[in-house]
This record gives structure tokens, sequence and C-alpha cells, in this order.
């Protein structure tokens, strides 16, 4: 049955941008909200995601555009100037384009757990209102995902949409697929919906946010020479934290045998050893998390119980990070 609602401004249309990495379910999310929005809620709406190679831990973005029925939607632009931002990932926020576009009188939503506040948030609207809500930690709880947990958080900071018409379509998405999922996804979405924390004075920001766009297509005269790469970098400075999603392999030497199990199964080669003058084992010294993306295969790999998963709280990578190359580091003041 649709519910009919008003939007905050008929005049124009009202959008949404889902910031994240594959793999957290930003997509699904923005598909299960405008579905909602047109079938339940007798609005128009249009949504569509763009992101890179399909694979968990690529940036995603998700787009939802909502109007009134009677006002029909002729674009599908990417969203650059949004309503409200729902940050997936806290990592994202240490890049500019996450929170480009930013309306003054915007909201923003973003996980972390509790006492988190990333810098990047300073580069909000002063007026732009901020939430923050643990959604990992809800999700973990419930056996939900953070999607779940998000949409709620988002129906409650915006209160023209109809809480219990998403929930319905946030039920029906899973009833079929996996109908075990759909308690789980309706006690993490209730959750969102309440658990969440307004941050007071977190942006510095004035008026809206400039909009962020990639450089322009290279023409014919403009295109660079061929075979030649015009930004080459080094995998030494591949930085894959933004991969995890809330997550870490904790090393308890204590326990740790020193078999090389965990190595062998490790993609991203992040595990740090080393050698002692005074005995011929090479030993496991840590993790260093610039290069681990949170697979946690070295946990399920671990007969000895020495590596277990973590939930990634603040600090804990400073805490507990092993530098691979602390010569290199060191040198660029890292």
């Amino acid at each position: 049955m649709s519910r009919k609602v008003s939007l905050p401004d008929p005049d124009r249309f009202f959008e949404i941008r889902l910031e994240s990495i594959g793999g957290l379910g930003a997509h699904v999310a923005g598909q299960i909200i405008a579905t909602a929005a047109v079938l339940r809620m007798d609005l128009n709406g249009a949504h569509f995601s763009s992101y890179g190679s399909e694979k968990k831990g690529s940036v995603l973005r998700s787009y939802i555009r909502l109007g009134p029925a009677d006002r029909p939607i002729r674009t599908s632009a990417p969203i650059e100037s949004p309503d409200a931002i729902v940050i997936f990932h806290s990592a994202l926020l240490d890049h500019p384009a996450t929170v480009a576009g930013m309306r003054a009188t915007g909201t923003l939503i973003f996980t972390a757990p509790e006492g988190e506040s990333p810098t990047g948030l300073s580069r909000l609207p002063a007026t732009a209102r901020v939430m923050r809500v643990d959604a990992q930690r809800i999700a973990s709880d419930e056996k939900s995902r953070p999607n779940a947990v998000l949409i709620g958080t988002l129906t409650a900071a915006l209160p023209f949409l109809d809480a219990e018409a998403i929930l319905d379509a946030l039920s029906e998405a899973f009833a079929r697929r996996r109908p075990e999922a759909v308690a789980a996804n309706e006690r993490a979405f209730r959750r969102g919906a309440q658990e969440f924390e307004v941050l007071s004075h977190a942006g510095k920001g004035n008026g809206d946010l400039p909009i962020f766009r990639p450089s322009p297509v290279w023409g014919y005269e403009t295109a660079p020479i061929g075979g030649v790469l015009p930004t080459p970098g080094n995998t030494a400075w591949n930085d894959l934290s933004t991969s995890r999603t809330g997550w870490l392999p904790v090393l308890d030497k204590d326990k740790c045998i020193h078999c090389g199990m965990c190595d062998m199964v490790c993609p991203d080669l992040c595990l740090v050893w080393s050698t002692h003058a005074d005995e011929p084992l090479v030993r496991l010294e840590g993790v260093d998390y610039r290069y681990c993306k949170g697979c946690l295969r070295c946990v399920e790999t671990c007969s000895t119980g020495a590596i277990t998963r973590e939930a990634e709280i603040p600090g804990l990578v400073e805490r507990l990070g092993v530098p691979l190359f602390p010569d290199l580091f060191e040198q660029k003041g890292g």
C-alpha cells in the first residue's frame, strides 16, 4: 500500500549520496530506499551506482534522487550537491571528494565507534547536521549488515521518509533470497534509527562545499604520449586501510609458533618477520596494517589461536602496527 509523503522542498529534487567501498552493501541500500520511495511513498525516484572494478575495497558511490510523483526525473547525472551523505566507512572522510558539494543545510551520517571523530569532519559546513552510528558493531550484534543499520539512521534523520515503508522494502528484498536474515535486518534497522549520536560543532566551513569533478577527458591535442604512466606509483606506498570493514587480525606473540602458515595465505604480504642474531629462527613480529585489507585469512589459518579477529577501535592500529618498511617511512617522515 502506498503512503503519500511530502518532500521538504517540492520545487526541487531531494538528493542522497551514499559513499562506500565494495562489499558493504551501499548499492543494495540505494535500491531499497529508491524502491520504497516509488512503490510505497508515492514519490518519483531514481537510483544508480558508480564504481570501478567490482571487488571488495574499491570505491563505490550510490545515488538516490527523489521528487514529487508528477515531476519526471530526466537526468542520470551523478549527484554533486547532495542534501544528505551517508558514509559507510569512516576512512573515506580522509578524502575531500567524499563530502564534496555538501549543502550548508545538509545531513551527514557516518559509521564509527563511539568517541571517534575523523579529522575530515572539519571540512563540513558548520551549519550541517552530523550524525555518528556504530553500524559495524550493531550489525555484528544482530548478525546483519551495516547497510541495514545505516538505512535505519537515514530514516530517523529524514522524517519525510516513511520508516515502515522502507523497512517493508528491506524485508521484501531478502524474504526470498535469505528469509533467515529478515528478522536480523529489522532489528539492525530499528537500532540504527535509535542508537545514533548527533555531533555538535563538527564542521568548520562556511556555506555549501565546492563541487568536485574529475579532470576533463583527454582529447587528441591534450592526451599524453602513448605508453607513458603520467602518475606512476609504488606498491610500497599502497594503503589498504579503507578496504577493511571494521575487523583486524591481532597477533598474540606468546601463542605464536612462527610456523609461517599465515604468511602463505596472506594475499597482501602485510605480516612482518624478523631474524635475531642470537637464534636462527625467523619470528613473526606483527602486522603492518597499512597493507592489511582485513580479509582475515590469517585468522582462519592459524592453528594455535595466536592471530584473532578484533574490532578496529580508534588507536588500535597505531598501538599494535609494526612497520614493514621502517627505513622507507623514516625517510619520508611517515
